[in-house]
C-alpha cells in the first residue's frame, strides 16, 4: 500500500507531462486508469511503429488502460460514470479541447463536487501563446533553458528531456497537495500547471543569479562557480569531479591528480580566482587526467575524498555496484509483450522500497475491466462494435 491508496485518476494523457504526472501518482499507490483513443491511443505508443513502444513503457507503468471514443456520446457518458468514482482527474490536451468535447469544468464537477481537476499546457490557459502547440524543445527554447547548454555558434539540442518532465513533477507535485488540502479542509481545486513555467522554475538559480547578483547567465557560469570538471582519462574514458565550496576538495583534486603545482599558481590562489579562470583550470585537469587510465585516479580520488564519479553510460550505470545495491532497476513480465525492465520509485520509506510496478498496459487492456466495474459489463461487445471502445 502506498500513501495513495484508495486515490483513483482518470488520465486523459498523451507523450510526457501528463503520463508522467500520472505515472508518478501511481507510484506512489494511486489507481490510474489511462483513457486512451481506441484508435491507436496514446501518441507515444507508436513512436517507433507498433503500440508499445519503450517510450510509450518509460512512462505509463503501473496503470490501467481503457480504449474509449470521448468523441461519441456514449464514450462522453462512459467517461462522466468513470468520474463519479475518481478523486482525480488529469488532461493534457490543448487549452479549448475539453470544453469541445462537453468535459469543461462544470460538467465534470456536476457528476463528482469532490473531483480535483488538473490541466497541463504548453503555456498556460490564456495569453498570445496560449493555443501554439509545445513540446520539450520550445518548453527549453522560450524558458531560457536552452540558452544554459546551447553553443550559439554550433547549436545542437542534445540530451533528455527537461521541460517535459520537470512539467510532470510539477503538476504530480500539486496534485498530491490537492488532496492533502481536500482531505483537511474539503476544499476542491482546479489545477493549471504549464511547461513554461515549470521549466522557468526548474533552474531558479541562473534567474537569481541574473536578477540578484547581476551574473550574464550562460553555458559555464554554473558549473565554473560549482567547480565542476570533466576530463578525459589516458584510456580514453571519461572522468567527473566536482569541487564545490570547500577550500578541503580543492586542495584534495590537486593531490589525487598529482598536480600539487596548481596550488601554487597564482591564477587559482582562491575560489573566486579559480572561478575566473575556469577555463585555464579546466584545461590543466584535462592534461593532469590525460597521463594515466581512469582505474588509476579512482581510487586516489576516493583516498582523498573528493567528490568524483567516473562518466558513465546508461548500460554500465545499470552495472555500477552501488546502483545494483539499491536494486534501482527490476524486471517484470507483461502477459502478451514479454520481459520489461522498469526503473523503481526512488522513495525510500521506512526503509522500504514498496511492491514492485506493474508493466505498462497494452491499448485498451482493461476496457473490459472498468466497464464492468461501472455496470457497463453487458454492453462490452455492443460498444466495441459500435467505435465506442
Amino acid at each position: 500500500m502506498g500513501a495513495l491508496d484508495g486515490i483513483r485518476v482518470i488520465e486523459l494523457g498523451n507523450m510526457i507531462t501528463g503520463p508522467l504526472c500520472c505515472m508518478l501518482l501511481a507510484d506512489q499507490g494511486a489507481e490510474v486508469i489511462k483513457v486512451e483513443n481506441p484508435k491507436g491511443g496514446d501518441l507515444f505508443r507508436s513512436w517507433r511503429g507498433g503500440t508499445y513502444s519503450a517510450q510509450f513503457g518509460a512512462y505509463n507503468r503501473n496503470k490501467r488502460s481503457m480504449a474509449l471514443n470521448l468523441r461519441h456520446e456514449e464514450g462522453r457518458s462512459i467517461l462522466l460514470d468513470l468520474v463519479e468514482t475518481a478523486d482525480v482527474l488529469m488532461e493534457n490536451y490543448r487549452p479549448g479541447v475539453m470544453e469541445k468535447l462537453g468535459l469543461d469544468l462544470e460538467t465534470l464537477r456536476a457528476r463528482n463536487p469532490n473531483l480535483i481537476y488538473c490541466s497541463i499546457t504548453g503555456f498556460g490557459e490564456d495569453g498570445p501563446y496560449r493555443d501554439r502547440p509545445a513540446y520539450d524543445a520550445v518548453a527549453q527554447a522560450l524558458s531560457g533553458v536552452a540558452s544554459l547548454f546551447l553553443d550559439p555558434d554550433n547549436p545542437q539540442f542534445a540530451g533528455p528531456t527537461i521541460g517535459d518532465n520537470a512539467t510532470g513533477y510539477y503538476a504530480a507535485n500539486a496534485i498530491t497537495s490537492a488532496l492533502f488540502e481536500r482531505e483537511r479542509t474539503g476544499v476542491v481545486r482546479r489545477l493549471d500547471v504549464n511547461m513554461l513555467e515549470s521549466s522557468i522554475a526548474f533552474i531558479p538559480d541562473p534567474y537569481s543569479n541574473m536578477n540578484q547578483s547581476d551574473i550574464t547567465p550562460g553555458p559555464l557560469v554554473r558549473v565554473a562557480a560549482s567547480q565542476s570538471y570533466a576530463m578525459k582519462c589516458s584510456d580514453g574514458k571519461l572522468l567527473a569531479i566536482h569541487l564545490s565550496i570547500q577550500e578541503k576538495f580543492w586542495e584534495a583534486a590537486c593531490e589525487a591528480l598529482e598536480a600539487k603545482v596548481l596550488l601554487a599558481d597564482p591564477r587559482f590562489e582562491n575560489r573566486q580566482d579559480r572561478i575566473d579562470n575556469y577555463l585555464d583550470l579546466r584545461a590543466a585537469f584535462e592534461k593532469a587526467a590525460s597521463v594515466k587510465p581512469r582505474d588509476y585516479w579512482l581510487p586516489r580520488l576516493e583516498a582523498g575524498d573528493v567528490p568524483f564519479s567516473p562518466i558513465l553510460t546508461l548500460a554500465e550505470t545499470m552495472d555500477d555496484p552501488q546502483v545494483r545495491n539499491l536494486d534501482t532497476f527490476y524486471k517484470t513480465t507483461h502477459p502478451t509483450e514479454g520481459e520489461q525492465t522498469l526503473i523503481r520509485y526512488p522513495v525510500h520509506i521506512d526503509g522500504e522500497r514498496g511492491q514492485l510496478g506493474q508493466p505498462p498496459p497494452t491499448l485498451g487492456e482493461h476496457t473490459a475491466e472498468v466497464l464492468t466495474e461501472l455496470g457497463h459489463g453487458d454492453a462490452t461487445e455492443r460498444l466495441r462494435e459500435e467505435g465506442v471502445i
